[in-house]
């Protein structure tokens, strides 16, 4: 688009304030010398112009300005001239040189030099160039300042300042990288202290972990073999409640417990097994003697059951080694350990009924593996982990001799079980029929003697005869007075004594009996008898 006409602004007047403003036109000419318009030496500040104008850098910097409009060739204009810049020194901008005293740059044009795109020369004194047709100088200021139809400066225009860019949002992204970072390491500190310790923190020296195994007849591995089929039973029934111990007889589920831990259930009651693992399953009661105190139950549903291997009673010595696994004081799992203490020690336990019905009479084993109250019914074992024994009673020292059911007296290194080689007969029995047979020897003994032995009554009782008719007693040939003061060679010092000693052997099997008649010993065979009665 070709600049507009019309006359120039006044000096120092602001430029057009639409559009870009308008190139300057000289005066007409009217012969003879042309008139030349001359500049002070120091140009008044150009005002406000429309469009890029150069504006001030700042207080006190230098006038950034672009070069003038393109210039036509014509004579030089005399009067005051803008002194030409000087070449500007190594390193500085190419396109502006300080002067001395101006306080700032100004263009490198050389004087008399042609104006950028080789319009027109510079007229001497720098004060602007000439206007086509040389008629005179273009005032300095605004006009000089700004010309959107002139070449560009030497190297190009100088490049707008910079907008900044946003550093908040940066400041922003860099500040949440830093504490996601800072809370990384401080956790992983923390974590470090916690764990091990700080840096100064005083370390004991300690032994590496054991992995290595046990062996197993030692305690250790003993009990990782049995508490698998070990279980926790606890009993509620109307009245009362129990906790008491059981072991795993067969993958069918059968276990083999203490009449006195299952009793408290009666017929409406409810039974709970707990296994080693935690696993827990609901009871029923196939059998139970309150003669033996034994008892068998079953669950139903279980897989995986780990039955544990029955040993042989007979072979145990005194003081062979003996683990006890129970749940002392509902305390699953506990593991104890002892010794054979005595073998063959008549006990009896129960008593509560009064009659005698739930008195039980058991050859025991006696151990010094400590047993408490809810160890009732657990096994005792071997030094291979086999059943040699359940645990049945226990000496306290509150409570005297009986079962540890009687009371809540703790363990003084006396305990008692029922040897396994009866508990086997009685749990086959309490499994096949229900019921477990007594072996008998057709006699009532007098059991308030207190004499050395276990005499025979001399009268009757409750209609009964000291002897019965056709029993296995009459058909020995024993008579009432009696005392019998051995069997099998093993003395017998009271009534309780004789019985712990039958019920020990299967209905059926022969003993010898050594007894005093009249102040005489003598010696009779006897054939056991049966008898469901408990």
């Amino acid at each position: 688009m070709p600049p507009s006409t019309g006359p120039l602004p006044p000096y120092g007047a602001p430029a057009p304030a639409a559009g870009y403003p308008s190139a300057p036109q000289a005066p007409p000419h009217t012969g003879g010398e042309p008139p030349h318009l001359t500049a002070p030496a120091e140009a008044a500040p150009p005002g406000p112009a429309a469009g890029p104008s150069a504006e001030p850098d700042g207080p006190g910097r230098p006038l950034l300005a672009k070069s003038g409009a393109p210039q036509a060739p014509g004579p030089q204009a005399s009067g005051p001239q803008v002194s030409a810049p000087q070449p500007a020194p190594e390193g500085a901008d190419p396109g502006f040189v300080p002067v001395p005293g101006d306080g700032g740059p100004r263009p490198t044009t050389p004087p008399h030099a042609a104006a950028p795109g080789g319009h027109g020369p510079v007229p001497p004194g720098g004060h602007g160039p000439v206007p086509p047709g040389g008629h005179g100088p273009v005032p300095h200021g605004a006009w000089q300042q700004y010309d959107p139809w002139s070449a560009p400066l030497q190297g190009g225009p100088a490049a707008p300042p910079q907008r900044p860019r946003n550093r908040r949002g940066l400041l922003a992204v860099g500040a949440v990288a830093l504490a996601l970072l800072a809370g990384g390491v401080g956790g992983g500190v923390g974590a470090y202290v916690e764990r091990y310790g700080g840096i100064n923190d005083i370390k004991l020296p300690q032994a590496a972990d054991d992995a290595g195994g046990r062996r197993p007849d030692s305690v250790a591995g003993i009990a990782q073999a049995a508490l698998p089929g070990v279980v926790t039973l606890h009993v509620r029934g109307n009245a009362e409640q129990g906790t008491g111990t059981g072991f795993v007889l067969d993958r069918q589920g059968h276990i083999l417990t203490n009449n006195h831990v299952v009793e408290p259930a009666g017929t409406g009651g409810e039974i709970s097994v707990t296994f080693s693992g935690g696993q827990t399953a609901k009871a029923k009661v196939v059998g139970q003697d309150g003669g033996y105190d034994l008892a068998v139950v079953q669950v139903e549903g279980v897989t995986g059951l780990r039955p544990l291997p029955l040993g042989n009673s007979d072979s145990v010595r005194v003081g062979d080694p003996v683990v006890a696994i129970g749940a002392p004081f509902d305390l699953a799992n506990t593991v104890t350990s002892g010794i054979i203490s005595a073998k063959q020690r008549p006990i009896t336990a129960g008593g509560e009924k009064g009659d005698g019905s739930d008195v039980s009479y058991v050859d025991a084993l006696q151990t010094d593996a400590p047993i408490n109250p809810g160890n009732s019914g657990g096994p005792l074992v071997d030094a291979r982990a086999r059943v040699i024994g359940i645990n049945s009673a226990i000496r306290a020292a509150d409570t005297g001799s009986g079962s540890e059911s009687g009371g809540q007296g703790g363990s003084i290194g006396l305990g008692f079980a029922i040897p396994i080689n009866q508990a086997k007969r009685v749990a086959e029995e309490l499994i096949n029929t229900g019921r477990a047979t007594h072996p008998v020897i057709g006699v009532t003994l007098e059991m308030e003697y207190a004499g050395d032995g276990a005499r025979v009554s001399e009268h009757s009782k409750g209609g009964k005869q000291p002897v019965t008719p056709g029993g296995p007693g009459a058909k020995a040939g024993l008579r009432a007075g009696d005392v019998i003061t051995e069997v099998d060679g093993a003395a017998v010092h009271s009534g309780e004594e004789l019985i712990v000693k039958i019920r020990s052997h299967r209905p059926g099997d022969t003993l010898l009996l050594t007894l005093q008649r009249g102040g005489k010993q003598q010696s009779v065979r006897l054939r056991l008898g049966s008898s469901t009665a408990g």
